[in-house]
């Protein structure tokens, strides 16, 4: 079983649209797949259309009461099963602060399915805590997915710095494999500037000891698309919602590339689940043959709570030339052209009235 851990302590970039989404398209290919949901804000399973108050199974139990994985686990798709989340897992770092060995509880708990699956991808929380720990030590690889934008940037390097920490006390196969743009508008310069400056950061890596030398940048990214936003309120994945859209082909790409990748690793003469390209276009054209009406109606989520996503497709306007901006992957250093007291001269000065600058 291949274990990949999404990961990235900033929220909102696409971290759960990732694994449900690649996840579904490598079922869909017949390869069996578990996804685990270890965010306490239960997107995951949302997405997958079930209630999490309504759940009294899942993550949690496995984590803080010992409970068997494979009893925990539900089919919600053929090939695709979860490990949901709710709530409850809030507490879960702060009972299990006084347990030894709370880093590995996923992992011991994983074990005795390994052989049942083909892949198995983590939805992680945004944060670096215990949760996060459990994951990276149960994991092989990291993918990151990751907003073109500068701030974006200021919290890669320390996410690296954790990973390898991992890497060297608790899991010495963990490594960073592939970095995925989401949100990508390929137009404008800014995510090209990103997209560069990763590229030329992951080279420099290459034969290094750190735990992403052999990460690479993965050759497709994730564009802006509405009906992204959309799926996760009816509990859909893009490929039951809108099959055809540029969100579904993206993520279609992506499992194609994972998959090859899983393939080349397998020793020769060992085959696995068939093209996941062919499986797509099969389902498509099931779906457009024999599609239903769709409906208007949210599974359970009010459409209305659900924010709107932004179209880039409505902006058309040429980009005006600009100045590069200082993208690296460190920490912001602290702008020192002004001490405070040289500030407070000049704000005082500037802010004097008129009438006490003027003498007529």
């Amino acid at each position: 079983m291949k274990t990949i851990a999404v990961l990235n302590q900033k929220g909102g970039v696409g971290k759960t649209t990732t694994v449900t989404n690649v996840a579904a398209a490598l079922a869909v290919a017949g390869a069996k797949v578990v996804v685990i949901d270890l965010d306490p804000q239960a997107h995951l399973t949302i997405h997958l259309g079930l209630e999490p108050q309504k759940i009294e199974s899942g993550s949690y139990k496995v984590l803080t009461q010992s409970a068997r994985f494979d009893g925990e686990i539900m089919m919600v798709r053929p090939n695709l099963w979860l490990l949901p989340a709710n709530i409850d897992l809030v507490g879960a770092e702060s009972e299990l602060v006084s347990v030894v060995g709370r880093e590995t509880i996923l992992r011991e708990a994983m074990q005795a399915s390994g052989e049942k699956f083909d892949y198995c991808l983590i939805d992680c929380a945004p944060s670096l805590g215990l949760l996060t720990l459990n994951a990276l030590a149960a994991a092989e690889e990291v993918l990151i997915p990751l907003q073109p934008h500068f701030l974006a940037l200021q919290g890669f390097g320390k996410l690296l710095q954790t990973i390898e920490l991992v890497n060297k006390r608790i899991n010495p196969s963990l490594k960073v494999k592939g970095v995925l743009l989401c949100m990508f508008d390929s137009r404008a310069s800014l995510p090209n500037e990103v997209k560069a400056d990763i590229e030329q950061f992951l080279r420099n890596a290459r034969g290094t000891n750190s735990a992403w030398s052999e990460a690479q940048m993965l050759p497709t990214f994730i564009r802006r698309n509405i009906k992204l936003a959309e799926a996760p309120s009816y509990g859909k994945t893009i490929f039951e919602y809108e099959p055809n859209c540029n969100g579904a082909e993206d993520y279609r790409k992506v499992a194609e590339f994972l998959h090859a990748q899983y393939q080349e690793a397998l020793p020769q003469g060992t085959t696995e689940s068939g093209s996941l390209e062919n499986a797509a276009a099969d389902q498509i054209q099931e779906q457009s043959d024999s599609q239903e009406p769709q409906s208007t109606q949210p599974a359970y989520i009010d459409i209305n709570q659900v924010e709107p996503s932004i179209d880039t497709d409505s902006f058309g306007q040429p980009e005006q030339p600009r100045e590069k901006p200082p993208i690296e992957i460190k920490e912001i250093q602290p702008h020192d052209s002004q001490s405070p007291a040289e500030f407070t001269e000049t704000t005082t000065e500037q802010n004097q009235p008129k009438s006490d600058q003027k003498q007529s």
